[in-house]
């Protein structure tokens, strides 16, 4: 499955499939201190309108565990999903079918690993392309068919590790160019 994100931005973006029919929409609204994502799906109605339900959030905090809320619980990161690795860029979380799952942040991706000796790979991450070399393409989320019955606990996990990335990626250029 392909998810189409409208922005690299990932807490305030909308995924669309490949008909461009929108799936899921993120939103971060600006405000002083620790700020908070919703992650919300589309749910058909009988009506002319879909409408969105909220399946999630993230509360963003600089100094202390951020919150996930999901399924109706309330889970820190740093006890749903702990960092791991020498450069502290892996995240590993358990999923509802109770398998592992690793997050590997790259310098310009992030990919999901099935954890297990194999390192099966199944969702990525590929970045807006600009189309001076090749085809110009927005940035979308590949996910193997064997994890799509998890696709919201997947989306919410990525936007969470994607920012974290987006964030170690800046700190680097503004090193480089201080």
């Amino acid at each position: 499955m392909r998810l189409i994100l409208s922005s690299e931005h990932v807490r305030d973006a909308t995924f669309t499939d490949s008909h461009g029919q929108v799936l899921y929409k993120t939103d971060t609204p600006f405000r002083l201190g620790s700020r908070t994502t919703t992650l919300s799906k589309i749910r058909p109605s009988r009506g002319f309108r879909d409408h969105f339900e909220v399946l999630g959030t993230i509360k963003w905090h600089k100094y202390s565990s951020t919150v996930f809320r999901f399924g109706g619980n309330e889970l820190k990161t740093k006890d749903f999903i702990p960092s791991g690795g020498v450069l502290r860029r892996k995240r590993t979380f358990t999923g509802p079918d109770g398998r592992s799952y690793r997050w590997e942040l790259g310098s310009k991706v992030v990919v999901l690993y099935l954890n297990s000796t194999f390192k099966t790979e199944v969702a990525r991450l590929h970045r807006r392309s600009l189309g001076i070399i090749g085809r110009k393409k927005s940035p979308y989320l590949e996910v193997s068919p064997q994890v799509e019955h998890m696709l919201d606990l997947i989306i919410l996990t990525f936007i969470y590790v994607e920012k974290l990335r987006m964030d170690k990626e800046k700190a680097s250029e503004s090193v480089s160019v201080g």
